[in-house]
C-alpha cells in the first residue's frame, strides 16, 4: 500500500470540509444532530460562551467526550459575554479586556472538556478595549496552546485591519474569520476567510407554499428574495429554495464558509444540498437584482476592483486580470 494512498470518499459532501453549525436544545435531540452530522463527515462545530444560557458548549463537550473524538473536531467559540444570571456583579465577565477574555476562556474550556480551543473569536467590539490590549491577551492564549487560531465577529472594518496590522508587525497569529457585513471586500484584501451567519435569514426564506403556512398560523409574510429563490431553485432543481441561497454565499467570492444551525435532522440533510449545486453568473446577477445591496460611499465611487472604476475609465480602457473564482461543485 502506497504511503501516500489517497483515502476513500466520505459518505456525503459534508466530508470535503464545508462549515455547518448545529445549535444546541435538548441534549438528547443535540447528541443525535451532532452524530448524524459528524457521520456525515462533518467536523467544524461552530458555538460561543453565552449561547442557550452557556448550555451549548455543556452539551457540545459531553457529547465529544463521550464519542472520544475531540482532535477530530474543529471546534470554534466565542468570548465577549457572560450569559449566567446568578453572577450578581457582571462587568469583569463582559467585554474584550483581559480579564473577560482569561475567564470566558477558562470556563469555555471546562464546559467543553478539552485543553484547547481551535478557533476562538472576539464576539463583538466593545469599543472600550484597545487593540493592543486585545491582541496581546489573545496572543498570549496562542502561545499558550490554549487557543489555535483567531477570529473576530460583528466588528468594524477598521478594527479588523488594524488588529491584523499589529499582529503582522509582531508576528502574531492573526485574525483568520471574520464574520461582520462591515467587511465588504476588505476581509478578501487582507487575506482572510469569512464565516457569514444567518444566511438563511433564520429559518424565515420560505416558497408560496410555505408563506401561506406562516400567513394562516400568524406569523410574518415572506422575505423579498423568497420568491426570486424560489424562481432559481426551480431552475437548478433544488429542493429547497434555502439551499439556493447558501450555494449563493458559497460561490460569491472564495474562502466562504456559511454557519447554519438547525434543531433537526431533517435541517442538516436539506442543508447539505447547496453543496450539489452551481449557480450560473446570469442566476447570481437575478438574485442581486431583485434586493440591490449599496455598499455605500465611497465603494459606489471606486468599485469593487472587479473593473475599472468611474476616474480610471475616464482615461483608458484597461484590462482586468480575472479574480480566481471560488470552489464550485
Amino acid at each position: 500500500m502506497s504511503f501516500f494512498a489517497i483515502p476513500p470518499a466520505p459518505p456525503t459532501k459534508l466530508g470535503y470540509y464545508r462549515v455547518l453549525s448545529p445549535l444546541a436544545s435538548v441534549r438528547e435531540a443535540s447528541f443525535k444532530l451532532l452524530d448524524a452530522y459528524f457521520d456525515m463527515g462533518g467536523n467544524f462545530i461552530d458555538t460561543a460562551n453565552s449561547y442557550q444560557d452557556e448550555s451549548s458548549e455543556e452539551f457540545i463537550g459531553e457529547w465529544v467526550e463521550k464519542r472520544g473524538i475531540r482532535d477530530q473536531l474543529v471546534i470554534a467559540t466565542k468570548y465577549i459575554k457572560c450569559g449566567n444570571d446568578s453572577i450578581q456583579q457582571k462587568v469583569n465577565y463582559t467585554g474584550n479586556g483581559n480579564k473577560s477574555l482569561h475567564i470566558s476562556v477558562k470556563n469555555s474550556l471546562t464546559k467543553l472538556r478539552t485543553d484547547y480551543i481551535d478557533i476562538l473569536y472576539v464576539h463583538w467590539w466593545d469599543v472600550e478595549t484597545s487593540i493592543e490590549e486585545v491582541m496581546n491577551s489573545l496572543h498570549n492564549l496562542v502561545a499558550e496552546g490554549k487557543v489555535l487560531y483567531l477570529g473576530i465577529s460583528d466588528s468594524p472594518a477598521w478594527v479588523v485591519s488594524r488588529a491584523n496590522m499589529y499582529a503582522q508587525n509582531r508576528s502574531f497569529e492573526r485574525d483568520i474569520i471574520p464574520m461582520a457585513r462591515t467587511l465588504l471586500r476588505s476581509w478578501e484584501v487582507i487575506g482572510l476567510a469569512l464565516a457569514p451567519w444567518d444566511v438563511i435569514g433564520g429559518g424565515k426564506l420560505g416558497t408560496d407554499a410555505e408563506e401561506e403556512e406562516r400567513r394562516q398560523s400568524g406569523e410574518k409574510g415572506r422575505i423579498i428574495v423568497g420568491r426570486a429563490l424560489e424562481k432559481v431553485a426551480c431552475e437548478v432543481g433544488a429542493k429547497n429554495i434555502r439551499s439556493v441561497a447558501l450555494a449563493y454565499v458559497m460561490q460569491k467570492a472564495r474562502y466562504v464558509f456559511p454557519l447554519v444551525g438547525g434543531r433537526k435532522v431533517e435541517n442538516l440533510v436539506a442543508n447539505l444540498e447547496p453543496l450539489d449545486i452551481t449557480l450560473s453568473k446570469e442566476q447570481v446577477e437575478y438574485l442581486e437584482s431583485v434586493l440591490p445591496f449599496d455598499p455605500g460611499s465611497p465603494n459606489v465611487m471606486i468599485g469593487d476592483g472587479s473593473s475599472s472604476n468611474m476616474f480610471m475609465a475616464t482615461t483608458a480602457h484597461m484590462s482586468k486580470q480575472p479574480r480566481v473564482e471560488p470552489i464550485k461543485p
